[in-house]
């Protein structure tokens, strides 16, 4: 390999992870699922919405409800709320789709199209990495829950011992009582 093939090699893999990230941004979390809206994956596929949602329609078979489901009025508004880019949904008519990362490349394979055919292999790179982040994000919130019950364990217990501390100098600082002055000389008892 020379260096203009290692250059390339280099600039084809800078732009694989630029595209990766960039779809990355683009899945939801939705009914617990991690989705692309179909509006997104058909600006990816670079075809229409309308011919993505038709070829997905003609292969339903293809898609059972772990690859894709409907949103409801009030998933779609949530998603138009929290994603700028998916304004143009708040008017349309039909309820959009959700493609899971199976259904993502089902997609792929009925339209058949050299740009869906390239461009799954990003998307599934996308998913993978979220997925990898959010097992980091676990990991991490683990080993913090862990530390945080092992501070709370020592702070407890250097508690008790500040606190019986301060009991020990209240007591210090208390001032005596006055004992019972008693009287010099002979006392007569009945």
């Amino acid at each position: 390999m020379d260096i203009r093939e290692c250059i390339i090699s280099k600039k084809s893999e800078a732009a694989a992870l630029v595209a990766t990230t960039g779809i990355a941004r683009r899945i939801l979390v939705i009914r617990g699922h991690k989705v692309m809206i179909d509006a997104d994956l058909a600006a990816l596929y670079d075809v229409p919405t309308k011919r993505l949602n038709q070829q997905v329609k003609r292969n339903a078979k293809r898609f059972p409800s772990d690859f894709m489901f409907q949103l409801t009025r009030g998933e779609r508004d949530e998603v138009v709320a929290n994603c700028d880019h998916l304004s143009r949904l708040k008017f349309a008519a039909a309820m959009p789709f959700a493609f899971t990362e199976h259904g993502a490349l089902m997609a792929a394979s009925v339209l058949n199209t050299p740009r869906a055919v390239e461009v799954s292999l990003f998307v599934v790179r996308a998913f993978v990495q979220l997925r990898e982040t959010l097992g980091a994000h676990k990991e991490l919130a683990k080993r913090l829950d862990e530390l945080e019950s092992r501070i709370e364990r020592k702070f407890s217990s250097h508690d008790q011992a500040i606190a019986g501390i301060l009991d020990a100098i209240r007591e210090l600082m208390a001032s005596p009582e006055p004992a019972k002055k008693r009287r010099i000389g002979f006392v007569q008892t009945d």
